[in-house]
């Protein structure tokens, strides 16, 4: 490397320059901030989204009809409330949890088989890739024709919609278990089904409720498509039937229904994460 070469490459970027000046340094890399600190910053971010929103509405830059702002939303959240919405969204979160449930109870035996024996993940590692590029909506047709209109056709779809991701990142982290942890129980005389339940089980599990975590977000996401297809019920239904009639203000109110709900779970899921991962919420503060 020549000596101009050098000088040129340990020049600072202009690009970056020009366009953040002064804001890159000040940023902390895997930096930490307090609760305090991360609750206004989340606080500032909902009021800067609802401001754009309103201002959006206000100048008009779409009609006010088809873009109605917050205020008229939540009345129209709060009206559908009184005209019976509870049963919609108590019958999505039905579909959405019980769905979810089965595909980790399958996903889950399954990720832990194939992050741990090359055998079963020779055989079964090839049909959970192709399945995980298979998009669900696409199932939908057969789903009809086997299974119906009702419920059973909305939970498969749920569930094919999550659980093949769910194998693949449950085994991947299975995989990253230490292999001094199983190499030590061998050698203290754990048998096979030791290792499972007291080594690799336990020390994959926080990892694998945060994919949990992650993955029930993918799920709320398939909610609309399970629901729009010959259903009477769920917020999905409720969404469909307002579009017939061009109530924008009532299809988004179920999308702001399907937003507080996504992030109630996620904050559940946080909770009950760090109640029983006690040791790992620990390492992380330190770290």
């Amino acid at each position: 490397m020549t000596t101009d070469t050098a000088s040129v490459l340990n020049q600072p970027s202009s690009v970056g320059a020009g366009v953040l000046p002064g804001f890159l340094p000040k940023l902390e890399i895997y930096g930490t901030i307090s609760a305090r600190r991360r609750i206004l910053l989340g606080i500032l971010g909902v009021i800067s989204f609802l401001t754009l929103w309103s201002l959006a509405s206000w100048l008009e830059f779409v009609s006010p009809r088809l873009l109605p702002p917050p205020w008229k939303v939540v009345a129209a959240l709060y009206e559908l409330l009184q005209k019976g919405f509870v049963y919609d969204i108590l019958t999505s979160v039905y579909r959405i949890l019980f769905s979810f449930a089965l595909a980790v109870a399958f996903a889950y035996p399954m990720g832990l088989l194939i992050g741990t024996s090359a055998s079963v993940s020779g055989f079964f590692a090839p049909l959970v890739s192709a399945f995980r590029y298979l998009p669900a909506p696409a199932f939908v047709p057969l789903l009809l024709m086997w299974l119906g209109a009702g419920d059973g056709q909305k939970i498969a779809l749920l569930f094919l919609g999550v659980v093949w991701f769910l194998i693949t990142i449950i085994a991947d982290h299975v995989r990253a278990v230490p292999r001094d942890f199983v190499d030590t129980s061998r050698t203290l005389g754990a048998d096979t089904r030791q290792i499972y339940f007291t080594v690799i089980a336990p020390a994959s599990w926080p990892r694998v409720w945060d994919a949990l975590r992650q993955m029930l977000a993918v799920s709320w996401t398939y909610l609309v498509i399970a629901e729009i297809v010959a259903a009477t019920d769920g917020i999905g239904a409720m969404m469909m039937r307002a579009q017939r009639f061009v109530r924008v203000d009532d299809v988004m109110a179920g999308i702001l229904t399907i937003g507080i709900l996504g992030v109630f779970f996620d904050f559940l899921f946080r909770f009950v994460g760090k109640r029983l991962f006690v040791h790992e919420t620990i390492e992380q503060e330190r770290g």
